[in-house]
């Protein structure tokens, strides 16, 4: 019998386009012997939506003619059984009653890839592919991913963070950056990707101009020592808490002081025109890039082995990439930031390995289900008389 997949994609996220060709990447490339394959696309108010075009990349073009072929879904769990079904519920039939065993969410971003489409999965239950909530909820805040990789010897970069009532004292929040840091820095949503919202700021105006451009996605800010003649070295790890292995390292190639969106995923890579998005042609698949990367065989183990580290203080599951930038003038290294669903699910970096798409979603999907045997293990109640017991003879009536 086939494992039925809830594959889901899109939501409330900047990443929300790049999400659906990731995703869809996914699907042309699963074993279709061994999986159904439940296209499930999440809406950018973060609906579920279920049809005959959902997994097809063409649909995608006109939006509201697929959603008004489909059919807006929730996910329930009746008796550890799990089912899409029509949300509201039709009166005279015509119900879509969909049974599915796992799901794989591939989402990028805040409201979708930080935890949030977790801790829903988890609360109904169902398992699913990828990182569990607290190492996904950490992994997008970029503060919070640095404090826990410094505490644990990880190099990263000096930085502060602001918050929105920082922002109502702009004066105040220029100090403190030029307390801590020297310029140039660079400035950056705390929570989102795909390098959306981030800008160097070389002056005090530059500084001013990129937190208000910052500000406009995210409502807590990261500003963080820039460094200028950097190469920017890649590393993907696929396992879990018992056993993790790291891919060979890549240098992706970019045409500003940063990689930008439009490099990671409008750069016109070879095939970048193609509609197939089984093809390997889109998503961070497209951007150009030197695999191995061309560096010292002993920093590329460094920077194998911090990445298996960080995987492990984190607590990940499944296939994340870590981004790492290399100082050339100070020959130093450090740990930029982690992404724990990766453009692309990082596929290219496993092929570079021997490992072939269709074997890397086959270890994803094989990771969720042990993770699930393992959780049923675990005794999330304690049985007592507590309630039996309790007094309300103060309360207020």
């Amino acid at each position: 019998m086939k494992i039925r997949i809830a594959l889901i994609f899109g939501g409330r996220s900047v990443e929300h386009e790049v999400s659906v060709i990731s995703a869809l990447q996914a699907k042309a490339n699963m074993d279709s012997e061994k999986y159904e394959i439940i296209p499930v696309y999440m809406t950018k108010e973060n609906e579920l939506y279920l049809g005959d075009r959902t997994g097809e990349i063409e649909a995608y073009r006109n939006i509201p003619s697929l959603l008004s072929s489909s059919e807006r879904v929730i996910l329930i769990n009746e008796k550890n059984r799990f089912y899409l079904v029509n949300y509201p519920v039709k009166r005279f039939g015509g119900n879509i009653k969909r049974e599915v065993d796992i799901a794989f969410p591939v989402v990028h971003g805040t409201n979708v890839e930080d935890g949030t489409l977790m801790g829903y999965l988890k609360t109904v239950g169902i398992p699913f592919v990828g990182c569990d909530v607290t190492p996904a909820a950490v992994g997008m805040d970029k503060y919070l991913q640095k404090t826990a990789f410094r505490y644990n010897d990880i190099p990263v970069l000096d930085c502060v963070r602001f918050s929105l009532s920082d922002y109502s004292d702009m004066d105040s929040l220029v100090k403190k950056t030029e307390d801590k840091l020297k310029f140039p820095v660079i400035v950056k949503p705390v929570n989102s990707g795909s390098s959306v919202g981030i800008m160097v700021a070389d002056t005090k105006e530059d500084l001013v101009k990129a937190v208000d451009n910052a500000f406009l996605f995210a409502n807590t800010i990261l500003v963080e020592r820039a460094v200028k003649n950097l190469r920017e070295i890649n590393c993907s790890v696929l396992g879990d808490m018992e056993k993790a292995e790291a891919s060979p390292c890549e240098e992706p190639f970019h045409t500003e002081e940063i990689l930008s969106y439009e490099d990671k995923y409008l750069s016109g890579g070879k095939g970048s025109k193609s509609s197939d998005p089984g093809s390997g042609s889109k998503g961070m698949a497209s951007l150009q890039r030197k695999i191995p990367a061309d560096i010292p065989e002993d920093l590329s183990k460094k920077i194998q082995e911090l990445s298996v580290r960080a995987f492990k203080v984190l607590g990940c599951c499944g296939v994340v990439r870590f981004d790492f930038i290399l100082d050339e003038e100070t020959h130093e290294l450090f740990l930029n930031e982690i992404n724990t669903i990766p453009g692309s699910l990082s596929f290219y970096l496993w092929e570079a390995a021997g490992m072939p798409y269709r074997e890397l979603l086959d270890r994803l999907i094989d990771l969720a289900l042990k993770r699930a045997r393992a959780e049923r293990r675990v005794n999330f109640s304690f049985e007592t008389n507590l309630l039996d017991k309790a007094s309300f003879s103060g309360a207020k009536k």
